[in-house]
């Protein structure tokens, strides 16, 4: 299954690839989920991340990660995380970051998620949810990369 959240802020996008980093990844968190970050390496080729994540203190699973590529060139910036081992009912997780240049004072944040479960069901089941976990970054970037005084 595969999905796309596109999010405009404005700031220049090399601006923007920097502020990835663990506080925003905290910030970006569901408040439904519990995280625990045991390792957060980075966003560079290589860099590993270890999560311990639950829904409401229960059903704790371990999501380990690696960053598996990485780039920068004069219209985008981007790295690519994937699943070592993931929480169930996961199977395989890849989730390309891509900040790319609009203008000087504006980049698109654009999510493109691929995951599957045993179950080509469950896939669609869970679909809705994960497309509305990530829209709700939207308004997180937003407030974190607009430039001051910009909405």
């Amino acid at each position: 299954m595969k999905i796309f959240v596109n999010t405009v802020v404005n700031n220049h996008y090399l601006k923007v690839a920097e502020g990835f980093n663990l506080e925003l990844f905290k910030a970006l968190k569901p408040s439904f989920v519990d995280l625990e970050v045991k390792r957060f390496d980075g966003c560079k080729k290589s860099d590993r991340f270890h999560l311990v994540i639950g829904l409401f203190k229960l059903f704790r699973q371990d999501w380990i990660g690696v960053i598996t590529e990485d780039g920068q060139n004069e219209e985008e910036a981007y790295f690519i995380d994937e699943g070592v081992k993931l929480p169930k009912p996961l199977i395989k997780w890849k989730h390309k970051h891509r900040i790319i240049k609009q203008s000087e004072f504006n980049s698109l944040i654009r999510d493109e998620i691929e995951y599957f479960t045993n179950n080509s069901l469950l896939d669609w089941l869970i679909w809705p949810v994960m497309k509305i976990q990530f829209s709700l970054r939207s308004p997180i970037y937003k407030k974190i990369f607009n430039a001051k005084g910009e909405k």
